[in-house]
């Protein structure tokens, strides 16, 4: 039996505009909800202007290692007497540059964290009506401020850096160096004399080859087990664990005939929410009004218990999960929801059906 609960919405517009209420009282001083809105604004672009600020250092510092590299390079096989030990000495001084940028990091990040918060929370809450950010958003942005500390820790901070620049600076490094002492005065005759011209002074080449190899296989391992690592709110990673896409996904046209590959556009991820309830008018009513979503109720049965219960299925986009959860929690909080993934919605609300 299958019931469905679309229905005209009544305006509300009837009852005449809301008083402009204050949003903030303090010492006799009552700030609206338009002033609110300003401060936040000039807030936002503050902390745009101090995460710009520390991402000109990171690429400083990046800079330093560079230039230091291609110097060091320059002199190592301008002349065949120059050392291989040289190239040795900037591969200490870029991991110093790694250990700073890794370090100015996660000061970008302390600032870029607040941005994201208000990004995610405030404008895409008024982008999106009628949701409302959510509800630790403003307890996180005041505990950031209050008590500011780093977001993430410095191990994801290095590791992340590694990944996104220095290995590549370490890669060529190592290479240069091997090159260096491989193919300089002549290249070696014997692999006893490739390990004799490894060596640094009383210290033998097979240990320096050996502390080299044990030196950049510690980078792989340190650029591997932080890669799950997703504290980092400044590579453009959403604030919630759901809803997000990361691919290009094509658009089609009446036919079922995809666009050249010049057109494809990034596509808003869609889902279908299935909540079963003892509670469906009541939930049904909440989403409806609140999210504006159409909901449709399928009747079913407990496989083991027969007890009958109410199976609504709703489709909603990624900036209505988060709400979904909380009208539903609100309505019933025994309910149990399952969202999965759509692959395509057609209809009011979503891609128009005539669209091409």
């Amino acid at each position: 039996m299958t019931e469905n609960f679309n229905q005209e919405i009544p305006e509300s517009s009837a009852q005449g505009p809301m008083p402009d209420e204050p949003v903030w009282t303090y010492r006799g001083y009552r700030i609206k909800t338009s002033e609110f809105v300003t401060a936040m604004v000039h807030f936002f672009r503050a902390e745009v202007q101090r995460a710009n600020v520390w991402r000109q250092r990171l690429d400083a510092t990046t800079n330093w290692a560079v230039i230091s590299t291609g110097a060091t390079l320059s002199i190592a096989y301008s002349q065949t007497t120059v050392h291989h030990t040289v190239i040795l000495l900037n591969i200490l001084l870029v991991s110093i540059f790694l250990y700073i940028e890794g370090r100015r990091y996660r000061y970008y990040e302390l600032w870029s964290y607040r941005v994201r918060l208000m990004e995610t929370d405030f404008f895409a809450a008024m982008l999106v009506p009628p949701f409302h950010p959510s509800p630790d958003w403003a307890e996180g942005l005041a505990e950031a401020l209050l008590n500011p500390s780093f977001p993430i820790s410095i191990w994801e901070a290095i590791g992340r850096r590694l990944r996104r620049n220095y290995i590549w600076i370490f890669l060529i490094c190592g290479l240069a160096w091997f090159a260096k002492y491989w193919l300089f005065p002549a290249p070696p005759v014997n692999w006893e004399e490739v390990i004799s011209r490894a060596s640094i002074g009383n210290i033998s080449g097979s240990i320096v080859i050996l502390f080299n190899l044990i030196y950049f296989i510690l980078l792989i391992v340190l650029a591997i087990i932080t890669a799950p690592l997703q504290h980092s709110s400044g590579e453009v990673l959403p604030r919630f664990n759901v809803g997000y896409s990361n691919g290009y996904a094509p658009s089609f046209n009446k036919s079922g005939k995809a666009h050249p590959w010049y057109s494809f556009r990034k596509k808003r991820q869609q889902f279908i929410a299935f909540i079963i309830t003892d509670q469906a008018e009541d939930v049904s009513q909440h989403i409806l009004s609140e999210l504006n979503r159409g909901v449709t109720a399928v009747e079913g049965k407990g496989m083991y218990t027969s007890k009958e219960h109410s199976v609504l299925m709703c489709a909603v986009t990624t900036t209505e999960i988060n709400n979904l959860k909380k009208i539903v929690s609100k309505a019933d909080s025994r309910a149990f929801i399952i969202i999965t993934p759509a692959q395509e919605i057609l209809g009011r609300g979503f891609t128009s059906l005539e669209e091409e």
